[in-house]
């Protein structure tokens, strides 16, 4: 097989947006189990944040636990995947846990039913520069740890 032909495969499968975490576009199976925790925001007040930190989104355009980011808005929206059951941190609950089965296969973690996302801006701890912005058809809000959404 050429190697031009094996680039843009490759580069296919890249720009095409998949739907995997920032860091790996991934099965669940090699993702490991994502933990959800809270952390203070100077201007948003108490907020979800994985693991690392990494402030969390909802989508308002998803209206159950089923995503409906995918293609492009999965790309500058990754969600949160877990490759086993999520694990609630300081001041996040374990009760308002859950999931949900994307269509390529990978789990995303959901919280009080909202599937969970990231955002390509954020580049550090704290940031939420994704924070009611309008995009995709609808905007994309903070959570905070009652599982509803900072406006």
């Amino acid at each position: 097989m050429p190697k031009s032909f094996l680039f843009v495969v490759l580069l296919a499968s890249v720009s095409c947006g998949g739907s995997g975490s920032p860091a790996s576009t991934s099965p669940s199976a090699s993702v490991p189990a994502a933990t959800v925790a809270t952390a203070q925001n100077t201007k948003l007040g108490q907020i979800l944040v994985d693991g690392n930190g990494r402030t969390l989104y909802l989508f308002e355009a998803d209206t159950s636990s089923a995503s409906t980011c995918y293609g492009s808005c999965a790309t500058y929206w990754p969600p949160l995947l877990t490759g086993g059951p999520p694990q609630a941190g300081a001041g996040a609950k374990a009760s308002l846990l859950g999931t949900t089965k994307r269509n390529d296969g990978t789990t995303e973690v959901t919280y009080a039913g909202h599937p969970l996302y990231y955002v390509v801006t954020d580049h550090n701890p704290g940031d939420a520069t994704g924070q009611r912005v309008n995009n995709f058809g609808a905007a994309w809000d903070v959570v905070g740890p009652d599982g509803k959404q900072i406006v």
